[in-house]
């Protein structure tokens, strides 16, 4: 009878074995509910760390095709500033070689012009037929002045080969006269300060 009354009061103590305190509880509570909190904090943060990363390889690509785009652009702009420059010499260059012919082809008129004059006053000509010719070639030298054609100066210069083609050459006494132009076969021209056509002179030696 002992032995079934201390077994009764074994389990009523079981039974009866006091809960813990409520302050405990409520603090294991609240320590498992920071827990959560941080580790969905750590999470968020992950995900904002990966969105981020995500945002900071997109702008690193952006700012690469944007300056691929201005390295084009400035490339294709090169180019066209040169084409343009270009064109444009060409075209001066067209006109000024189609002027430059035109002009070229009126030195030989010129040059009968001079003859003419040279024969009419050595002969016993007209005053009027030597007043004609030289208002013609006045005329075509004042026409070709104006678009920049100006006779060479020869006669007594200094031989320069830069503006003379030496057609003969003639031995002379005065020291002076050695290696200058002593006399003009052809006058030559320049069109705006380039030669069109060399002056063929003869030289003192």
């Amino acid at each position: 009878m002992e032995n079934v009354n201390e077994k009764e009061k074994e389990e009523k103590e079981i039974i009866e074995e006091p809960s813990k305190p409520a302050g405990e509880q409520k603090a294991a509570s609240e320590k498992d509910r920071r827990k959560r909190k941080i580790a969905e904090q750590a999470a968020r943060i992950e995900v904002l760390s990966a969105d981020l990363q995500k945002a900071l390889d997109a702008l690193e690509k952006a700012r690469e095709e944007t300056a691929e785009a201005k390295d084009q652009y400035l490339r294709l702009q090169a180019e066209w500033d040169n084409y343009r420059r270009r064109t444009a010499k060409e075209r001066l260059e067209l006109i000024d070689n189609a002027g430059r012919d035109i002009l070229t082809g009126f030195l030989p008129v010129v040059d009968d012009c001079q003859r003419a004059l040279k024969v009419l006053r050595e002969s016993e000509a007209a005053g009027a037929a030597i007043e004609g010719t030289e208002l013609i070639y006045n005329k075509l030298m004042n026409y070709l002045k104006q678009r920049g054609v100006e006779p060479i100066a020869a006669r007594g210069a200094v031989f320069d080969t830069d503006f003379h083609e030496a057609v003969a050459q003639f031995p002379v006494e005065d020291p002076e006269k050695k290696n200058t132009v002593i006399d003009v076969t052809q006058e030559g021209y320049t069109l705006n300060g380039s030669v069109i056509r060399y002056a063929k002179v003869v030289v003192g030696i």
